[in-house]
């Protein structure tokens, strides 16, 4: 993947992508998406169209990755994943199953 765009923190990449429609804030429940606290979806019906990933300076628990997701009926929004052993297994598991579009800008 080329990197087309650098944002200087999480904040900014997350504006970016709102910014180009992506307005659902996505969060992971066992092997679910959730969006706004109540909707379910299968992450089956969700590809990653776009993502940044932040590293800190010095704390190594400051990197972030910010994923720009959209489903197959057109729902999109970002989903944050923040660093950390636990994390990481969960994210693991439910982006595993996304499939990456490569996009040109």
């Amino acid at each position: 993947m080329i990197q087309l765009f650098h944002y200087g923190t999480v904040t900014e990449a997350i504006n970016y992508f709102t910014k180009q429609g992506y307005t659902i804030d996505f969060n992971l429940t066992e092997n679910f998406i959730k969006a706004s606290g109540k909707s379910f979806f299968d992450p089956e019906a969700f590809k990653i169209v776009d993502l940044y990933h932040y590293e800190g300076n010095s704390d190594p628990g400051d990197e972030a990755t910010v994923y720009a997701i959209e489903s197959v009926t057109g729902a999109k929004g970002v989903f944050v994943s923040g660093s950390g052993y636990e994390t990481d297994i969960e994210t693991a598991k439910i982006l595993s199953v996304l499939h990456f579009k490569q996009t040109t800008k």
